[in-house]
């Protein structure tokens, strides 16, 4: 496939794909008279060239650019509430998410609250909050800089609380972006580690989507696709990366998002309490503990690993093959293999099972898992 040429498809949002796409960027704000736009991205993308660079052009269109950056890696409420502030003090007319997922959370998070001023965790979707979003949103648009989380196509955030850390989940179909600009060429100069956990967390999303016990066939196909693309492309992306590697992993990522609406599993609520707890980069904690929570996933479902096996194209087509493949994967792109390795002690195992157990994707699990089972987990990643 020639991924020079841009493409457009709607799933259902509208999908500009290909490189170079960012540049209608102007143009289309002109032509949807959104003159005043906050540009929501994360510390260290505000200082990139590339980002400079579309800041710039948006500003040779004639338009009024606001940058809002001062977010964390793991985002709280407390950015969420700086970032609607900065919109408030600057009057401005649409929300431009540009990043990864925390800067993508943040935005989508900042256009939910400019129009709902009740304490953001009113609309947290795990206590019905999703009810409460009935009011207009500012024009939302997405530029992904990352292929890992899929947020551009989404149409929930992801915040934890800066006090508690449990993270809650914002969820309303009025914050699907109206459009994204998926330009893989934003991804080309994103450094091998960064690479390695952004596109293992899409494999995460791809494959506890198909596993999760919700009834979804439309997703099941999306996911098994997503992990094909991943499986031909991820180990160029990280070690030799060139347009077509990096535009499969883009693709990949978009798709792992779309399938995830069936629902995660045990391997996400593993990982969210390591962001939360010990701000570790939510890709390398999916990552890591993917191996463990798959193969608590496998007996019982062993003809959805076969599949997952093919789609992988691991050679054998067996689904018990599936975890040894992940593990191997892992340590071809510089994963590490252990929660030990990246600053995990046995001290913090009881608050991060407790916390795993409170998490709000393991319900969708293919099997239950207790807090006594995310404990084990934990330790046999550590």
């Amino acid at each position: 496939m020639d991924f020079t040429q841009i493409r457009q498809f709607n799933f259902p949002t509208i999908i500009r794909f290909g490189a170079g796409v960012v540049k209608e960027l102007g143009t289309y704000l002109k032509n949807k008279n959104i003159l005043r736009p906050l540009l929501v991205t994360d510390p260290v993308i505000a200082e990139l060239s590339f980002f400079k660079d579309i800041v710039a052009d948006l500003r040779q269109h004639g338009l009024s650019v606001e940058v809002f950056s001062d977010i964390h890696k793991n985002p709280v409420k407390s950015d969420v509430y700086k970032g609607t502030g900065h919109w408030d003090a600057t009057d401005r007319d649409g929300v431009i998410g540009i990043g990864g997922g925390a800067a993508l959370d943040v935005a989508r998070a900042i256009v939910l609250r400019i129009n709902h001023r009740e304490d953001l965790f009113v609309y947290d979707d795990l206590i019905g909050g999703d009810v409460y979003v009935t009011n207009d949103v500012p024009h939302f648009i997405t530029i992904p800089t990352t292929a890992g989380t899929g947020s551009e196509v989404g149409r929930s955030a992801i915040i934890a609380d800066d006090v508690t850390h449990q993270k809650k989940i914002l969820f309303s179909p009025k914050l699907l972006a109206q459009i994204v600009f998926a330009d893989p060429l934003l991804t080309m100069d994103l450094p091998a580690n960064v690479t390695a956990a952004t596109g293992m967390d899409a494999l995460t999303h791809n494959m506890e989507a198909y596993l999760a016990k919700n009834f979804h066939p439309i997703c099941d196909g999306i996911a098994l696709e997503g992990m094909k693309l991943i499986a031909e492309s991820i180990q160029d992306a990280v070690l030799r990366p060139d347009l077509a590697a990096r535009s499969k992993m883009l693709l990949a990522s978009m798709m792992g998002a779309i399938a995830f609406q069936k629902g995660l599993g045990v391997v996400h609520s593993l990982a969210h309490p390591l962001s939360s707890l010990v701000d570790m980069h939510h890709g390398l904690a999916n990552a890591i503990n993917l191996p463990y929570g798959m193969e608590y996933n496998y007996q019982g479902f062993e003809s959805n690993f076969d599949r997952m096996a093919q789609a992988l194209n691991i050679p054998s087509g067996k689904g018990e093959d599936v975890i040894t493949y992940i593990h191997e994967l892992n340590q071809s792109i510089g994963i590490h293999s252990k929660l030990s390795e990246v600053g995990v002690d046995i001290e913090h195992i009881d608050t991060l099972a407790a916390l795993a157990f409170a998490d709000f994707a393991h319900p969708n699990n293919p099997k239950p898992v207790s807090e006594v089972d995310f404990k084990a987990l934990y330790l046999k990643a550590l």
